[in-house]
């Protein structure tokens, strides 16, 4: 995976099992399931063709940031996630640009992977994940 190429989309729901349907229905496949305590979240991974995929997320408790996504704004897409080869020095150099990040330093996303999340204020109101890719 490149730089500059789409991870994910991840989709906010208040449940995972009525949200799958309609993805199943477009041709995506339901291939696992992953919990990530840290940010109260349950993730349903969704699978395309190619490289595609959409993430469903499921708030663990009202309080997690999911959770605070959906009673301010209700379900949609939280966030689009963005590959990135080098995440230290990816954040080092968005943030020497003055881009405000959420996180300055990466923690774990779902599949063990790093992550860090650029505040919607330094991207036209959209918040990106950036995930470290292989």
């Amino acid at each position: 995976m490149n730089n500059g190429s789409v991870n994910h989309v991840g989709i906010a729901t208040h449940s995972l099992d009525e949200s799958e349907t309609i993805w199943k229905t477009l041709g995506f496949t339901p291939m696992k399931d992953e919990t990530v305590l840290d940010q109260g979240v349950k993730i349903r991974h969704m699978k395309g063709s190619g490289e595609t995929s959409v993430e469903l997320l499921e708030p663990l408790s009202e309080d997690s940031p999911i959770g605070k996504f959906l009673s301010k704004r209700g379900p949609g897409i939280q966030q689009i996630a963005v590959n990135i080869s080098d995440l230290d020095s990816k954040i080092l150099e968005l943030r020497s640009i003055g881009v405000r990040m959420i996180n300055n330093e990466p923690v774990q996303g779902s599949s063990g992977k790093r992550i860090a999340f650029i505040h919607p204020s330094s991207c036209d109101g959209t918040l990106v994940e950036l995930v470290e890719s292989e």
